[in-house]
């Protein structure tokens, strides 16, 4: 039984997050998609909501799958890591942010705190880029 923390805040994150666990997952593992709202603005919240919908919609038919959006007024990665010690994550899973229009890639500021703090296994997952 392996347990997942998925930090999401876009479908397109989090469509590159199930592609990648889609595979590794099996019916006894749980995978806990977290969203930190660092903005009050509505679209934050709907984005938010969106991108867990999109990982409990895509990896629920192979496993259990739980969503937690968070409004703690906390940073993301203080969300992010402090949760994953609460459940006692096996693997944090996290993105890169969305591709620009030149197709360049930055890995993001969140996910180079959660990296760098993280005292857990943590895999970035890029999105797919369309070249």
């Amino acid at each position: 039984m392996t347990t997942f923390v998925v930090a999401t805040d876009s479908v397109h994150t989090s469509a590159a997050i199930c592609d990648y666990l889609f595979d590794r997952v099996d019916e006894a593992d749980t995978v806990y998609a977290v969203n930190s709202l660092h903005d009050d603005a509505p679209e934050a919240s709907r984005d938010g909501k969106d991108a867990l919908n999109a990982v409990a919609s895509r990896l629920a038919a192979v496993t259990t799958v739980e969503t937690e959006q968070f409004n703690r007024g906390n940073a993301p990665v203080a969300d992010i890591l402090s949760f994953a010690e609460e459940v006692d994550a096996d693997e944090v899973v996290i993105g890169v942010r969305t591709p620009t229009e030149t197709g360049t890639v930055a890995i993001g500021d969140i996910s180079e705190q959660v990296l760098l703090q993280s005292d857990r296994p943590t895999v970035v997952v890029p999105h797919e880029l369309e070249i």
